[in-house]
Parts: structure tokens; sequence; C-alpha cells
């Protein structure tokens, strides 16, 4: 198609006509007011903290014992809860997060199988794993949850209170005013739950040589968060909505049998009482190591695992402006160390393992801590705090300030005895490390409300996560960051937005990790570039270090270090579920009109050469004509047809030439292809586009579009592409950068999309045969055999 420059002014119009004109009108780009909160002074439009910004603070001092022969922790503990707030205080509120596993928690009661496919069917007959009807019989046999023995207050005098399943409610003899603070005593004991049976964030685990492990968390009652955006958070626990909890500084004793090796949040203030000499010169070598030191060796550990101490030894350690403590404890451990300091860092990196867990852990473990914090003091902030811990215990991946457990272990042979790991366990073991450890900064130190919103802890730290598992080695194996991984979630059904409460998700791990982290890789490489996005994401983690961010916080600090709206992307990625779906319907070429006959209608004929013969002209090949056999009836239209130029011609085409401009004259021979692309939002996502253009030379180029083009039209637009020669081809999201759920539309012309068709025989399954199976010979413990009915 040809077009003149008399008429791009009215194409144009069309243009802008058609797209007001589409019905209805769906404003992808409308603000985020209406959803957002109305900024104040705790928290500013622009993401800030506000001038009057405050937030609560609780310290603990707390006596603990394991007991290991009955699984059990008894505790004692006086908290300090500081009113930090405007508001004056009638009661407090405490997380009894142990209550889980009373037998009548919410948790149990509300259980649900899955699904019908979970309870498997074989032969007629329900099936289920031998683990899976163990946890269901554990759950209701298992006596867990906190008994709370005593809780007074600094004067001694009993306080009333009230247990309201995970939560507890303290009632305070008089109303606590701002900037006052009130001190309570609680001595409470707990069973521990074997992790493997009923699973959790916590547990113990028995060897096979008899020797337990224990990964101690949630083992105190915890204050209940109370801010401004919400109140007191005191959401029960259910399980998968975590804790949102205050800051404050923690003194713990911990009392356990003499032979254990203990790992915490915080640093040992006693390693004199502790360790050996010996330990100590490794563990003060270690500080100034560049590879990790063995503090615990394998021999010292396998020579504890074989006598059990009845003797106690208590550890002291003490943590700064912490939001939570942990601690694990086991005669099986092995425990080495690495200093890092650099920057405002300056912490231990060490891990504790059992024997089990080698040759994997002492290879990896703390060298992946380390690897963590380099990366994420790129991104964040400088890690403040003294100690950075990954224990190999029972549960899978769980964080705590300054203390991971994380689980991959090698597996031994049954033939051989030796022990070797897949690829999938080395990578497993490196990034839940790397994900743990980092969750020291999302949700530990900028500290989020977890039991409100998964994603602002998991999504940002598995972004984060991703970032840091790139820079461990090419190719890295991650399986969550890269939008392409997204995909057959966002195609599913089975979808909830992002900004869902925890406790409502469905397919938690796509939801509140993968998702989350794909759109703020699609925000960092496509929307942003990295510098603006670095900025931005980093003045996030400085802004709200220490504090409590909300989304909101999040959102507009995004946009403030950036200079970007965003609130499309927000609304679209975060609020919805719809896909990325962007089509090319179609391409119209305009080659531009060169004003020369000789050009213009040697183009034509070209036109109508290309035309496909009619099948009749087809059929009449070889027709006797009469003008062949009469030659003498031919005249000067047999010579020339339409296409001819005349003298007419070459003089309209002078005083065209002579009435034009200089700068119009240089347009004409300029020989610019136009060409008008049809693409459609099918998804509903809006997106950038990213356009690969191909031309007749072989060369290829990227154009790339803002999400804004689609501002005015978020179904259908038609982008207007020029280049200096021929456009062959032209793919949309040619790098998968975007998610997009359907690429077989992304390309101009249709590519074909390569599959396999797996061919096999039908085999028949042998039928019941009770004559067969009742002769089949059956096998004695010794190794012979004897019929069925002789047995």
């Amino acid at each position: 198609m040809r077009i003149s420059f008399g008429s791009v002014a009215s194409l144009a119009l069309c243009f802008t006509v058609s797209a007001f004109a589409a019905e209805p009108f769906d404003d992808k780009f409308r603000q985020l007011e209406e959803v957002l909160p109305t900024p104040n002074t705790y928290r500013t439009a622009s993401g800030a903290p506000g001038h009057a910004y405050w937030q609560q603070r609780a310290d603990y001092t707390i006596r603990a014992t394991l007991d290991e022969a009955r699984r059990e922790i008894a505790g004692s503990g006086t908290i300090t809860y500081h009113n930090q707030s405007p508001d004056t205080l009638g009661y407090l509120w405490v997380q009894l997060d142990q209550n889980i596993y009373k037998p009548d928690s919410d948790a149990r009661r509300m259980t649900t199988a899955p699904s019908r496919q979970a309870w498997a069917k074989t032969t007629g007959e329900e099936t289920m794993k031998f683990e899976g009807l163990r946890g269901i019989l554990a759950r209701g046999d298992f006596q867990g949850g906190f008994n709370i023995r005593r809780l007074t207050g600094a004067d001694g005098q009993p306080l009333k209170y009230v247990v309201n399943r995970t939560m507890m409610r303290i009632d305070l003899p008089q109303p606590l005013k701002p900037g006052q603070d009130f001190v309570f005593q609680i001595d409470w004991d707990y069973r521990i739950n074997e992790q493997k049976v009923l699973g959790g964030r916590a547990g113990y685990e028995v060897f096979d040589d008899k020797n337990a492990l224990f990964e101690v968390a949630q083992w105190f009652p915890r204050m209940a968060a109370y801010y401004d955006a919400a109140g007191w958070q005191h959401k029960q626990f259910l399980g998968s909505g975590e804790f949102t909890l205050e800051f404050g500084d923690y003194d713990v004793q911990l009392t356990v049998p003499a032979d254990h090796i203990v790992a915490s949040t915080g640093e040992l203030q006693n390693p004199q009482d502790v360790l050996s000499s010996a330990q100590r010169e490794r563990l003060e070598k270690a500080r100034g190591s560049d590879k990790p030191v063995v503090i615990v060796t394998q021999k010292e550990a396998e020579a504890a695992e074989k006598t059990v101490s009845r003797a106690q030894k208590m550890w002291h350690f003490k943590a700064a402006n912490v939001r939570d403590f942990a601690w694990a404890s086991s005669r099986k451990f092995i425990w080495d160390a690495q200093g890092y300091k650099k920057g405002g860092s300056d912490v231990m990196a060490m891990s504790y393992y059992p024997k089990e867990g080698n040759p994997l852990w002492e290879k990896y473990s703390t060298q992946a801590i380390v690897h963590t914090i380099e990366q994420y003091n790129k991104y964040s902030i400088d890690y403040p705090y003294p100690t950075a811990i990954s224990v190999n215990g029972p549960v899978g991946g769980m964080e705590y300030p300054m203390i991971s457990f994380n689980g991959p272990r090698p597996v031994k042979d049954k033939k051989t005895g030796e022990l070797t790991y897949s690829k999938r366990t080395k990578y497993g073991l490196i990034g839940v490390i790397i994900h743990e450890v980092g969750h020291n900064y999302y949700p530990m130190i900028i500290n989020s409300d977890e039991r409100q919103w998964t994603w602002m802890d998991e999504g940002l730290n598995t972004f984060v996560q991703y970032l840091a598992q790139q820079a461990w080695e090419e190719n890295y194996p991650a399986s969550r960051g890269e939008p392409r991984e997204i995909v057959d979630y966002m195609r599913s059904r089975d979808q909830v937005p992002i900004m869902t409460n925890s406790e409502s998700l469905l397919q938690f791990g796509n939801n509140a990790y993968a998702k989350p982290a794909a759109g703020l890789n699609i925000l960092r490489e496509t929307i942003l570039g990295r510098e603006l996005f670095d900025y931005a994401f980093k003045e996030y983690a400085q802004r709200w270090k220490f504090k409590r961010p909300t989304p909101a916080d999040f959102f507009r600090t995004m946009e403030d270090a950036s200079g970007t709206d965003l609130d499309w992307f927000w609304r679209g990625w975060f609020y919805t579920t719809d896909p990325v779906d962007i089509s090319i319907d179609g391409i119209s070429e305009y080659g531009v009109s060169s004003k020369d006959p000789a050009t213009e209608k040697a183009w034509k004929k070209a036109q109508k050469d290309a035309q496909p013969e009619s099948v009749t002209s087809r059929a009449n090949k070889g027709m006797p004509r009469r003008v062949e056999a009469h030659p003498e009836l031919k005249d000067f239209y047999n010579q020339h047809d339409d296409f001819t130029v005349t003298n007419k011609d070459r003089n309209a085409y002078a005083e065209t030439l002579a009435a034009l401009e200089p700068w119009e004259k240089d347009l004409l021979k300029q020989g610019k292809h136009l060409y008008l692309v049809d693409l459609s939002n099918v998804g509903g996502m809006v997106m950038p586009l990213i356009l690969e253009i191909e031309l007749k030379s072989g060369k290829k180029y990227v154009e790339r579009v803002p999400a804004e083009v689609w501002r005015y039209s978020p179904k259908k637009i038609t982008k207007v592409v020029i280049t200096d020669e021929p456009m062959v081809g032209l793919v949309q999201d040619p790098y998968w950068e975007t998610a997009d759920i359907d690429t077989s539309n992304n390309a101009w012309p249709r590519k074909i999309t390569p599959s396999r068709l797996e061919l096999f025989k039908s085999e028949k399954s042998p039928k019941d045969n009770l004559m067969r199976d009742f002769h089949t010979p059956l096998k004695g413990k010794n190794g012979s055999s004897a019929r069925g009915d002789e047995a």
C-alpha cells in the first residue's frame, strides 16, 4: 500500500478517533488513590516514614531449660513493654504460637483434604503413604501448646489474662499511657513437636543413633505488634501467615545437656563455660579467615554421640534490636565459621550440622551465608548483626534473626554406604540458605507484617535471592525469579491476587514467592531499567530498616525514588490476576509515494503482476486468439497499458517538484518503509512492547515502547513502525521477559510451534489370579521360600 503526504494527517486522525471509540473503556492507568491508604504524619505520600512515625518495643529476659528426655522446654521470662504510641492502652496482646499444636486448635479443626486426588485410588481402594496417616493420627494424639504456669506484674501480683486460642490478652491494672513502660513476668512450659511427624517451623528430629537435634522457635510468649495502620495485629496463627513482632533487646540463658552445642540468635556471652580452649582458639581464628574454620570437628561430634551426659550447661546469649529469638541444640553438631567484615557489616557466618550433612554442608553452607550477605548488602542495607547462622535439621527452611533452619542432606547408598547428593540437592541447599539468611533483611530488619502480607517478605526476598543466585555461578538453576517460570501459573484458573491475606492464598508458593519475584524482575529489567530500579529498591530498604512498612510504603517509595508512575503495574500485577498476553494481529505496509511516474507506475504494475493468476486464465492457456491469427487487429493499446508513463505524467511530476520546498524534496528521497502493526491485549495486563524487527538484509534490532502506548486503548492499538529497508519479520517479547502466556501469537508471520508425539505400545495389565497368587512361593526370613499352602 502506498500513501501520499497529503493523506498522513487524515490517517493519523483516524488512528486517534478509533482509539477513543473503544468501548467499554477500561483505564489501566488510573491512579491507586482509591485503593491505597491516605498519607498522614506517620506514613507520607512519598512512601517514607513521616515525622510522627512511632513504633512499639519489647525487651526480654528469659531463662529456659531443655529437657531432652521428655522433649520439653520450661521457661520463665521478664518482658518490658514500651508504649511509644500516642495511644493509651488498656490491655496487651501476646502471641502463643505453640497453641497451634493443641488438640482443639483452629488449625487442626479446620484442616481438610486438599483434594480427592490426594487420596489416590488404585484397584478401587483408597491409598495413602505411611507418613501421611502417621501425621493425621499424631495431630490428634499430641498434647501440645503452652502451659502458662504464672503471670504476674513487676510487683509479683497475679495479672488477669484471657487465652483466645493462639493469642492471650493481658488486662492491665492501670491504663498504659504514651511513653510509659509495663513490666510483667511469665512462666511457661510446652512439649516440643517431632517435626517430621507434625511439621511446623520448629521441632526435634531423632537419628538412627537415637540422638536428637532440636530446632527451637516460637518457644516463648511473644508480644503481638501494635501499629498505626492496623492497631493490634492479633489475627490467629493458622499456619500460613507467619509473624508480626516488635523489636527489642534479648538476654537469654539456655540450660541444655552438657554435651550439647547450641546455635542461637545473638552473641555468646560465656564461651569459657561451654567451649574447650581449643574450640575458643578456632573461633577466634575464624574471625579473620577467608574460608570456613571448623570449631567443633566431626571427630568431636562423633565422640559426643556415643554417650549421653546427665550434667547440664548454661549457654548465655544477648541480642540487640531483634524482633525474635530462636536456637538449636544437639550433641551431634559439627560447627564451622568464617568472619566477614566490609562496609557496615562485621559478622561471623556460622554453620551447625550433623555428620549426616557432610560432605555437602561443610563445602557449601558457610560459603553460601557469606555470599548472601555480600549480595544482599548491594541491594538493600549493610547486614547489621554480629552473627549469621545456618543450621541443618528437620525444618526444610525457616528464618529467625541471625539464625536459619535449612534441610537438604546427602543420601546414603544402601549397598555401598557412600554419601552422595544430586544436583537438585546441591542447588536446593545453596538456594535455601540464600533465601533463609536473606530473610534477615526481609522481614527481620525491614519488618513487614507477615501475618497480613506474605509477599512483602517472601516475594521481595525471593527476588533478591534470584539476584544473589545469578552472582553465584553462570546458568544457576533458579526455579523462581525468571518471568518465563511463572507462565504456567499465570495461565491457571486457580489464582487470587497477590494482595490477598496470607491465610487465603491459593498456590502459596507461586502467589507469594514466584509471582512477586518475577514481577520485580520485569520492573527492573523491562520497565525501569537496572539503574532506576536498584536505586529505588535500595531506598526502600534504607527508609524502612528497623521499621514496619506496608504495601503502600513500598509502592510509593518505588515510584518516588525512580521518578516513574507505576500505578498501572501495581494494579495489574498485584491487585488482579490478569495475565500478560499481547498478540500481533496483522501488519500493513505503507511505502511513501515518490511522485515520480516511472517509479510509481512500476510499483503499481508489480502489485498487479503479484496477484495470483485466475483459474480461468490457467485453463485458457494455449487457446487460439483472433489477434494472434490476425495481427493487423493490433494497435497502440496492444503495445501500451495503464502503467505506461506519458509525457503528461512527466510534466506533472516536474511541476510538482518545482513547487516543493528543499526539505520536502529530501523527504521524498529517503525511501522510508512504513508499517501499521495491529496489536491486541488479549490477557488484560498491559506491558511495554518489545519489538524485534527483522529486515530484508537479515539485520535485526529491538525497539522498546513504554506501556503507556496502551493508555487510550487498552485492548487494541496500531503501532507505526518505520524502517530503512523492507521488514520481513516482527516478534513481540523476543526474550520472554514479560511472562507472556501465549508466545504463539507473538510473531508475524506466525511461527510453527514444535512439539513431540510419543508412540507406545499398549500393554495389558495382568488380571488377578487368586490361585496363582496363593501358590506364589513365600519368602522366609532366612532367604528360603515356601509355598503358600505350606506356610
